[in-house]
């Protein structure tokens, strides 16, 4: 199943009051839950009660983040899809690109796995390489910056 299908059916997700969706084109299938969204909107309630002072600690925290990374995401290169990233093509070759580098419109700039299979990401934009914001293996999110480029 294309991605930009997949990326559709999410924003259809998020736009509606529907909590899953599952979809099946021939032998792939996918299916989007928004049961984390409950749990987590549950999850604040059950600490208001029995622990008032926390609270009050965690939107401070959450405020204090969230300039930075809308600083960060407004130039930043972001995951299409969950999986795992990868700035080489193999273990032993080198990075697609390094902080300083030069990147044009299409350039590779890393790998992402996802269900074993490796989709190139393309720079959107040309620029220089700002920042790599996620270590080489580690698991990324949908949406999640990767690589500044400015």
């Amino acid at each position: 199943m294309d991605i930009r299908k997949v990326k559709k059916l999410i924003e259809l997700l998020e736009a509606s009051d529907v909590a899953e969706i599952e979809i099946k084109e021939g032998e792939e299938a996918v299916r989007i839950s928004r049961g984390a969204t409950q749990a987590v909107q549950m999850a604040p309630i059950q600490a208001a009660a029995p622990a008032p002072a926390p609270n009050p600690v965690a939107p401070a925290v959450e405020v204090a983040k969230e300039p930075a990374i809308e600083a960060v995401s407004a130039n930043a290169v972001k995951s299409p899809m969950v999986g795992t990233f990868y700035r080489s093509p193999s273990p032993n070759a080198p990075a697609f690109v390094d902080v300083g580098n030069q990147v044009k419109a299409g350039d590779v700039i890393c790998i992402i796995e996802a269900m074993k299979m490796m989709n190139q990401i393309e720079a959107d934009k040309a620029g220089t390489v700002e920042a790599i914001l996620v270590e080489d293996g580690e698991p990324v999110e949908f949406d999640q910056p990767l690589i500044v480029i400015s």
